[in-house]
């Protein structure tokens, strides 16, 4: 019998810095408050969780050449991505990337009716 998920549905669940330099983002962050990532190519690191297991992340780097103000981006995990999809569409939400496959699982991109980009994602 497998483990039940850590993660709960709809809840806020990994936060993605949008960085200009990837590599100085992590130094920096090694540096100020000892972060440690999980590298997963040129553009992304995966910011490990503090309580030991290198697996878990709660948050993520992601390179961006032309980045922009607005803070980071915050990911809502769903036990049922594409109803996820469905219930922002129906909101009044607008996906403006995916559903698409990332090496953890899957997620799209949206922005609420104030402008706010968010994402959602689920294990596969």
């Amino acid at each position: 019998m497998s483990e039940p998920s850590p993660h709960r549905h709809h809840a806020i669940d990994y936060v993605e810095f949008t960085v200009i330099n990837l590599a100085e983002a992590k130094r920096f962050y090694a540096d100020a408050f000892g972060w440690e990532f999980n590298d997963y190519g040129p553009a992304y690191a995966g910011i490990r969780s503090p309580h030991g297991d290198s697996a878990a992340e709660v948050g993520g780097l992601r390179e961006d050449q032309a980045v922009r103000a607005g803070g980071p981006l915050v990911l809502l995990y769903s036990a049922d991505l594409d109803r996820s999809v469905q219930a922002v569409k129906e909101a009044g939400g607008q996906v403006v990337n995916g559903p698409y496959e990332f090496p953890g699982g899957r997620r799209f991109h949206f922005t609420d009716p104030s402008g706010n980009e968010l994402g959602v994602w689920a294990e596969r």
